[in-house]
């Protein structure tokens, strides 16, 4: 195969639209623009959304809701999931390493959902109380 003898498959292309090029055409005189009006001139348009000098709809309608900005900076660990570190003193890099959190993690919280049986010494990793609370029941401590 070479490259000059490549074409589209049959039917593939179609010719394209040749407007304004007489009546026989059927797109001839107004090209299919229609009789007057703004859309049927020369740079005649207007901005996505307009409606004549009514009230948009993106206006008319209230605004809602938030997005955080800093939510991708947040996660949460559960209890249960200190256990499948390998190591006793627990901090964010730790976590990143054993895969409990994103990489662009910064902030951490430990939350109270499942068990925890061995120590654990968490730093820089805060924790709700009822998290904190099992963590120091195992022998663990929570440093802040």
């Amino acid at each position: 195969m070479l490259l000059n003898t490549i074409k589209p498959a049959e039917g593939a292309t179609k010719e394209r639209r040749r407007v304004g090029r007489g009546i026989g055409s059927g797109l001839g005189k107004t090209g299919g623009r229609g009789h007057k009006g703004q859309k049927s001139r020369a740079g005649g348009f207007h901005k996505v959304g307009f409606e004549g000098g009514q009230m948009p709809l993106q206006r008319r309608l209230p605004k809602r809701g938030f997005k955080s900005l800093t939510a991708a900076q947040n996660a949460e660990v559960r209890l249960g999931e200190l256990s499948l570190v390998a190591v006793e003193e627990i901090d964010v890099l730790a976590l990143k390493q054993a895969g409990l959190i994103s990489a662009g993690a910064l902030n951490v919280k430990v939350i109270a959902s499942g068990e925890i049986s061995k120590a654990v010494n968490l730093k820089g990793i805060k924790a709700t109380k009822g998290a904190k609370a099992a963590i120091e029941a195992a022998g663990g401590k929570v440093e802040e």
